[in-house]
């Protein structure tokens, strides 16, 4: 399918073809028929895509201190190429999007294969949205007309939280696409509504829907004519929808209004804010976040959890509903403020001179005849005889900034992404056949005969299972699954005999092991030879809301993340775990922290200590790790420089960052084209799973756990 992409690094906007998405869980698949082209929010994403490093990093002062940071605790060369990574992924347009339903999700109730909706899909052929963010479109709406039920939601959000009456006078800053929109529904909601903008020929649109107009440009002080129209009461509310760098906004819209009245900011503006002007009056101001209550809100958009109307009256989807309706009844009128209609392949038309576009709003349109495709193949090669055939699932962070810079050469025949658009960019860039939404077209194909899967934490085990049960060799980033049936359904896949007597292989992305630092320790410490270790992982803080620390789909950081660590102390012990116990920070730890002490007890005797901390400052080395045996100390600083004490013959290792990704899909690809056993000893990848299932249980019981 056709989507438009946007790169932030060099500002190209393109036509890509992409696979096309499939229908998910909860969500609705629709075919396009038409889209909006937000010419506000997209000019700024442009214009930053074409700013220079400099000039994006005076955009973003906030960005350049993640980065200063990362620079202390990794090194200047791998931030420099993770800053460089992410300027390249690619950005789908677009959020304003009318179509068909052609595919509904397991879960849906609301909507049936034929539907007419609207909803904040991208620029693309297909799109496939969490059914929160979909809305029926009336009978008597055109798609054109439906197109603008979003953007319209952005401008209704303002009115809501301004929460007007009727007869008060409104001022609407800024008469763009979203600044009309508002200003026709606060005149239909009884409104005096002034509006204030620099192009006369808006200011001429909103004159012909009965909208009072100032343009400062032709020498009128909109300050003083606001006050001279009210008697000198001032505007009860000021909803600012303009986007520029300046101050003067937000200072003309305080001393525009009355005592006690109130701003809203919908768009983008300077905020030196001056007390005074805010306090002799005092004044409300707030900021009005996109279309409602439940944006950003991922058990609300992603997970269908919609707010109870008695508490939330209105959400983003009952304000997509209100404008709709608006629409339908004409008490908006949007047809004026359609400046152009074309078809998405003359794309360049709107996007080519965007910067100087003095349009409102233009309109895509879409074939009918497009086909549902989810691959998309970018060059033939033949594969049929080679060994060692790969197919990666997932084309997240990780497969682009760590995994595939270090697959140079290996044969990767698919590479799978649930919105097409990752995996295609990664594809081109990495000389990859084929990109695909649908992971079963690898998993199918005899051509591959190892998987590598990176995808969050709950699809592991499904999509194990199926390579497993495909016989492929299967390579997954930890974690191997999130719950002990899972586990339990893997080993019987695994041990399952199979008639062509092949063996395949699983591996985990347990990397420490593979690290040159791991493997000098190893070399120097005698493995009968009773041991104390240990490991702190300075993890860093990560906001509740972000989906590792959700237990159905991340597991959390123990299960997710501090398996790393088990799988470390049980590589350099060479025996599995016994029995752990794990305390978690506070006096109510919960099932679900990321500030704990592990304790494990390993099958030897030996015995480590796993401390995951959240709590500490990022510009400390993220990671360390000590062992203690026969009167010997080796302490190992952020894979970085390893120091030997009572180490005959060895006093420092030094090296750049290596955790050992590089050395362990090395040895991968090899074996996937050689044949031979896996990388990890398949008890070992199973006994550290149970032993971070264990870890949780010990911290609800408060007691040791045997594995």
């Amino acid at each position: 399918m056709k989507q438009i992409i946007q790169n932030l690094k060099s500002g190209a906007t393109i036509l890509e073809e992409v696979p096309a998405p499939q229908v998910r869980p909860g969500q609705v698949l629709i075919k396009t028929t038409k889209s909006l082209v937000s010419l506000g929010t997209e000019r700024m994403l442009v214009e930053f895509g074409k700013a220079s490093l400099v000039q994006k990093a005076r955009q973003q002062p906030d960005k350049v201190k993640m980065v200063l940071d990362k620079i202390k605790s990794d090194g200047l060369m791998p931030t420099i190429e993770t800053v460089f990574n992410k300027l390249e992924q690619p950005l789908p347009l677009g959020y304003c999007n009318v179509g068909k339903v052609i595919g509904v999700g397991k879960g849906v109730a609301d909507f049936k294969v034929g539907d007419r909706v609207a909803s904040n899909g991208q620029h693309a052929e297909f799109v496939c949205i969490p059914q929160n963010l979909v809305a029926h479109v009336p009978d008597n709406i055109s798609d054109e007309q439906a197109a603008f039920t979003v953007i319209g939601s952005i401008g209704l959000q303002g009115i809501r939280l301004l929460n007007p009456t009727l007869g008060e006078t409104v001022v609407v800053i800024g008469l763009g696409l979203i600044g009309l929109i508002t200003a026709e529904l606060l005149k239909a909601n009884g409104c005096q509504v002034i509006g204030v903008d620099l192009d006369d020929s808006k200011l001429e649109i909103a004159a012909a829907k009965g909208i009072t107009t100032v343009n400062p440009r032709n020498g009128i002080d909109p300050v003083k004519f606001v006050n001279s129209i009210t008697n000198g009461v001032g505007a009860d509310g000021v909803i600012i929808t303009a986007s520029a760098k300046t101050d003067d906004i937000i200072s003309q819209a305080a001393r525009m209004s009355r005592k006690r009245g109130k701003i809203i900011l919908v768009g983008v503006i300077g905020l030196n804010l001056s007390r005074a002007e805010f306090y002799q009056k005092e004044l409300t101001f707030q900021v009005s976040c996109s279309y409602g209550p439940g944006r950003y809100d991922d058990n609300y958009e992603q997970k269908g959890q919609d707010y109870p109307l008695p508490f939330v009256r209105w959400t983003e989807k009952r304000n997509f509903e209100t404008i709709l309706q608006a629409l339908s009844t004409g008490s908006l009128n949007v047809d004026p403020l359609i400046s152009e209609i074309i078809p998405i392949e003359e794309y360049d038309k709107v996007y080519g001179e965007i910067g100087n576009s003095k349009s409102i709003a233009s309109i895509l349109t879409y074939s009918d005849a497009v086909k549902h495709s989810t691959t998309v193949n970018l060059q033939t090669n033949n594969f049929g005889q080679a060994k060692g055939v790969l197919g990666i699932i997932g084309a997240g962070n990780f497969t682009k900034m760590t995994m595939l810079p270090v697959l140079k050469g290996a044969n990767i025949k698919y590479i799978a992404g649930a919105g097409g658009v990752n995996s295609t960019a990664l594809a081109k860039k990495h000389g990859i056949a084929n990109s695909t939404s649908d992971y079963k077209e690898l998993v199918n194909d005899s051509d591959v005969d190892t998987i590598l899967i990176t995808t969050r934490h709950n699809l592991h085990a499904e999509m194990v299972l199926a390579g497993l049960q495909a016989g492929k060799n299967v390579f997954v980033e930890k974690p191997l699954c999130l719950y002990p049936q899972e586990l339990d359904q893997i080993v019987e896949a695994y041990m399952a005999p199979r008639t062509d007597g092949r063996q395949a292989t699983i591996t985990i992305g347990f990397n420490r092991r593979f690290s040159p630092h791991i493997q000098k320790i190893k070399s120097l410490v005698d493995p009968s030879a009773p041991k104390n270790m240990i490991a702190t992982m300075n993890a860093g803080f990560i906001p509740p809301e972000v989906w590792v620390h959700d237990l159905a789909v991340g597991g959390g950081r123990i299960v997710g993340e501090a398996c790393h660590f088990i799988d470390l102390l049980t590589y350099l012990s060479g025996s599995l775990v016994k029995s752990i116990c794990m305390s978690g920070l506070g006096q109510h730890p919960e099932e679900n922290t990321d500030n704990a002490a592990i304790l494990l007890k390993f099958e030897n005797g030996d015995q480590g200590v796993v401390n995951y901390f959240a709590n500490g400052n990022k510009a400390y080395s993220k990671e360390r790790l000590e062992v203690y045996s026969q009167e010997k100390t080796i302490i190992m600083d952020n894979f970085r420089e390893t120091k030997g004490y009572g180490t005959p013959g060895f006093s420092k290792l030094k090296t750049k960052l290596d955790k050992g990704h590089k050395r362990q899909f090395e040895l991968l690809v090899e074996k996937a084209k050689s044949g031979g056993g896996a990388l990890i000893p398949f008890e070992e990848v199973i006994n550290t799973t149970k032993a971070s299932f264990a870890a949780i249980e010990s911290l609800k019981t408060g007691a040791w756990v045997n594995i």
